[in-house]
This record gives C-alpha cells, sequence and structure tokens, in this order.
C-alpha cells in the first residue's frame, strides 16, 4: 500500500473540522448526575461548566453542613466523570477517521 501525503492531509483537515463541530457540540450536550440517593443533582455540559445543583430540602441540616458538602462534591466529581466520558466518546467518533499508521496514536489508547 503506497502513502499518499496529500490524501492524509485532507483526511486530517476534515478530521480537525469535524472535531470542531464536536467540540461544539459537547458544549451543549448535558449530564446529570446524583449523590445521597437523589437528593443532589449536579448537571454539567460537555466542557465542565456546572449548569445547575438542586438540593431537596430535606437533606439541608445545619447541624450536619459537612454531610450536605460531601454529597454536593460527590455529585459534581460524577457529572464530571460522565462528562468526560460523553466527550471522550465523541471524540472517539472522529478519531477513526484516520487509517491507523504505527505510531501515530490519535485515540491515546
Amino acid at each position: 500500500m503506497k502513502f499518499n501525503m496529500q490524501d492524509m492531509l485532507e483526511k486530517a483537515q476534515r478530521m480537525q473540522q469535524e472535531m470542531e463541530k464536536v467540540r461544539k457540540s459537547v458544549s451543549e450536550m448535558v449530564v446529570t448526575e446524583e449523590s445521597g440517593g437523589g437528593m443532589v443533582k449536579v448537571t454539567m455540559n460537555g466542557i465542565n461548566q456546572i449548569k445547575q445543583i438542586k438540593i431537596s430540602r430535606e437533606i439541608v441540616n445545619p447541624e450536619d453542613i459537612q454531610m450536605l458538602e460531601d454529597l454536593v462534591v460527590a455529585a459534581v466529581n460524577k457529572a464530571s466523570k460522565a462528562s468526560s466520558d460523553m466527550v471522550a466518546m465523541e471524540m472517539s467518533k472522529v478519531s477513526g477517521m484516520l487509517p491507523n499508521m504505527p505510531g501515530f496514536n490519535i485515540g491515546g489508547e
């Protein structure tokens, strides 16, 4: 199989354009994760911006603020992981556009 540099450059340019589209679309996608059995919910977009935090009244206890703080941290961490996983899945669709070449690992695998 003959290596065609022009073809490779065209594919790379198309892949770059597709990656830009994916970056834009994931910024509009959201994930929602929860902790405390749904008492704390965090909604985050694909660029790790928190869009909303919902806290149930029942969980708010002035005598145990630490528990509430821990639940918020847990929900944010879960949402951040879900957001990262969503972005990785979307990006993997684009990285498959280039042929597999030894030493050229674009997908991070």
